[in-house]
């Protein structure tokens, strides 16, 4: 049966990707298992037959390099279905044309009920992109680097507020020093699709706390429309005073090993100065690592109040906080949120 992306979503069954693996290395639907059609070569040798001698003589190509497949595709499927209760999957390509039907047909063969996505992994990408359009009650949480942001995010969270962890969806702490610790980055395209998924869970009427962030996670790219929302919405800024966001900083990173951090520093070499990231490379050799926080903060403190103050005053509300206990700043946090009327 075709459906739509609505109806997807509702669905709980496991959802398989018949694209190419490249296809899917690229992004995909959340938790879907790729069974591709066609392996990145075959793929590539249809869409130029295609082009040159037209959509036949592509179609039996394509049955002469699948045909011998066909029996690995049901056994792979059946392998996936052990872990679930019904023989029901979703099933997706990118436009929900020949690829998918043909798949849906073979698994039919074997007892598979199969729903098709209608217009495919396209229509996922077209919902992402509108679900990041929808937030209408952002409360975006701002404030200099070590503020200890994300560990307030995650106790809102447990108050059964509707949170954005952007920095967990992209494995990524958002500075130089972000990439330690963390699992690879996905790509910015399946980071979207993540966080897609979890806005569609969001009341849109409600509010939506959101971390202030830069226009790049590392290397992932935030979307245009929800940067935009970020930028333009009211910010409450938590002033942290800088020795509480050094014990930050050191209690997340001084347990990882000092040629990471050195990388980390060679990241920002230009913008801490020569003798700023000597002293700084000095400390790290003899495990100061209160030393290498303060200096790098030097650095990060000028470059957020800068962003900072392109925004709108009038949009920037200052909340002076002095714990680094972040149950306690988040109560603190989401009181004057209520006393503001955000």
């Amino acid at each position: 049966m075709k459906i739509e992306i609505a109806e997807f979503l509702k669905q709980t069954s496991p959802v398989i990707d018949v694209r190419s693996p490249a296809e899917f290395l690229k992004g995909h639907f959340p938790g879907a298992y790729n069974i591709p059609l066609l392996s990145n070569e075959e793929r590539a040798v249809i869409g130029t037959l295609y082009k040159q001698k037209g959509r036949e003589e592509a179609i039996l190509k394509a049955l002469e390099l699948t045909g011998p497949k066909m029996a690995k595709y049901v056994y792979e499927l059946n392998e996936i279905l052990e872990n679930y209760s019904e023989r029901k999957i979703r099933i997706y390509c990118w436009r929900g044309g020949m690829r998918s039907g043909s798949m849906a047909w073979l698994f039919s063969l074997f007892g598979v009920d199969t729903d098709i996505l209608i217009k495919g992994y396209k229509a996922y990408r077209n919902f992402v992109q509108n679900e990041f359009s929808k937030i209408k009650k952002p409360i975006i949480l701002g404030g200099y680097t070590g503020s200890g942001k994300t560990e307030i995010l995650h106790q809102i969270t447990g108050k059964n507020q509707q949170v954005v962890d952007l920095e967990y969806y992209a494995h990524h702490k958002g500075s130089a020093f972000g990439f330690i610790g963390e699992k690879a980055q996905p790509s910015t395209e399946q980071f979207e699709n993540n966080i897609g998924i979890l806005l569609n869970e969001f009341d849109k009427s409600l509010p939506i706390w959101i971390e202030d962030e830069s226009r790049t996670i590392g290397k992932v790219y935030l979307p245009e429309n929800l940067y935009a929302t970020i930028r333009n919405s009211d910010l409450i800024f938590i002033d942290l005073p800088k020795e509480l966001r050094v014990e930050n900083l050191v209690r997340i990173y001084a347990g990882y090993e000092k040629s990471h951090l050195l990388k980390a520093l060679d990241k920002i070499v230009k913008r801490l100065g020569g003798q700023n990231y000597k002293a700084a490379v000095q400390a790290l050799e003899v495990g100061d690592y209160h030393t290498v926080a303060d200096i790098s903060l030097s650095y990060y403190d000028k470059a957020y109040l800068f962003g900072m103050n392109k925004r709108d005053k009038n949009k920037v509300h200052k909340l002076v906080l002095n714990s680094n206990d972040s149950a306690e700043n988040a109560e603190a946090i989401m009181e004057f949120y209520v006393k503001k009327k955000l």
